[in-house]
This record gives structure tokens, C-alpha cells and sequence, in this order.
């Protein structure tokens, strides 16, 4: 029987961008506004792209323009932007620190089912892990940002998804989300999800270790380490 569903965040977490989503989404915005200066009053780390692009069209002066359909064709020309923006990156691009090392550990271990838990749409989740030179199908499942704006209703989408896997879904500590940010520590909790928080994206571990993580780490590079923290 499965007994534990990892669940990985992908910004900050699996790889590092070096902002090409930033840059897409700013390409689709420019399509719509002559004027971005905006973009730099909206933190994007820890959000879904809808939230996103909702907090940037208020920003910009605009709330009224955060309809679905707007939003839709915005997230169509980001997704046409993200594959110029990756391909200009295509060497910088890269997974975090002990993410394959991990990755690999967890894949032999026969009682855990690897996961994504993004606010990343699907298809922009795609396009970076396959710059990043890492398979998307080596997650068996996922909640992204398509599936809803509100970052804390992936975990129980995901822990659904993962029924067919369990034979029930899973919960409490069973779950276990990874993330950079205090979002991923705390999106879990209607769940009762157990969180560990790295510090390669923008917080630091002191940061992080404020946020009530089960464990903080500075990278994922210590896979004994992680691997414990995960399955104990």
C-alpha cells in the first residue's frame, strides 16, 4: 500500500527559471498595456498564474479586466512567450541543488507516489521541467494552477487524484508538500498535510523556519537527509 504522496512545488524548488516566466508574462501583458511599470509592485513566488495575473491587472489600475476570459488569453500568449523565453535561457535553465539525487531516491521507494503542486497552469509546467532537463512524466500526478486560482485548494485536488493510486485518499501525513515559499508551507493545511520548506528560491532559512515547516532545509542536496524527513 502507498503510504506517503510527495508533493513537489516547481519554481524555486525543482529548478530555477532565471525569471522566463516573469518575462512571458510580461511579453502578453505588453500586448495589452503600453505602460508596465506595475510589474514591479506584484510578487509572483508563491501564487498561481491566474492569481497572478489577477494582482498584476490591479496593479495596473485595472481590476475590472481580471475576467475568465480575459485571464485565458492572457495565459494563451504567456504560454507562446514562455517557449521564447526558456529557449533564450536554454543553458541557464536548470534543476536545484540534489533535485535528480532525490527525485531518483524517491522512485525507489515502492510505498511513495511523487507528485507536482504548482501554481504553474500544466502546460507551463511542462514547457519548464522539460527546459530544466526533467521529465514531467516522472510525476504520476499533479494540481496545477488550471485547476483553480486559490493556491490552497491544489493539496486536496492532488490528494483526489491520488485515490486510484491509495485505494483512498490520502491525508494527514501521508501528504507531503515541498516548496520554497511560506505558501507551500501553508497550503497544505486543510488537509493536514505535513510541509518541508527549501531555501533556493527567494526566502532564506530563517525565513522558512518561521512558517512552521516540519523541516527547513538549505537545499535539497543532503538526499539522506530530505529522504528522512520525508518518509519518518
Amino acid at each position: 500500500m502507498k503510504r506517503r504522496l510527495v508533493l513537489f512545488d516547481i519554481d524555486g524548488t525543482l529548478l530555477t527559471s532565471m525569471r522566463a516566466g516573469w518575462q512571458a508574462l510580461r511579453a502578453a501583458f505588453a500586448e495589452e498595456y503600453t505602460a508596465l511599470e506595475f510589474f514591479g509592485t506584484v510578487r509572483f513566488d508563491g501564487k498561481t498564474d491566474l492569481q497572478i495575473i489577477s494582482e498584476l491587472h490591479t496593479a495596473a489600475g485595472f481590476p475590472e479586466r481580471a475576467t475568465s476570459d480575459r485571464s485565458m488569453k492572457i495565459l494563451d500568449r504567456y504560454l507562446t512567450h514562455l517557449e521564447v523565453a526558456v529557449a533564450d535561457r536554454v543553458d541557464r535553465v536548470r534543476p536545484c541543488a540534489g533535485v535528480g539525487e532525490l527525485l531518483d531516491a524517491l522512485d525507489v521507494e515502492s510505498d511513495v507516489v511523487v507528485g507536482l503542486l504548482t501554481g504553474n497552469v500544466m502546460p507551463g509546467a511542462r514547457v519548464k521541467l522539460g527546459a530544466a532537463g526533467i521529465s514531467f512524466d516522472r510525476f504520476l500526478l499533479g494540481a496545477y494552477g488550471s485547476d483553480s486560482a486559490h493556491r490552497p485548494d491544489l493539496p486536496s485536488i492532488a490528494a483526489a487524484r491520488a485515490n486510484a493510486l491509495f485505494g483512498r485518499t490520502p491525508h494527514g501525513e501521508e501528504v507531503v508538500i515541498i516548496g520554497d515559499t511560506p505558501a507551500d508551507v501553508a497550503c497544505g493545511a486543510g488537509i493536514d498535510a505535513r510541509a518541508i520548506a527549501v531555501a533556493t528560491g527567494s526566502y532564506s532559512v530563517a525565513d522558512l523556519e518561521k512558517t512552521g515547516a516540519y523541516a527547513t532545509f538549505a537545499t535539497l542536496a543532503d538526499t539522506d537527509a530530505v529522504l528522512k524527513a520525508i518518509l519518518t
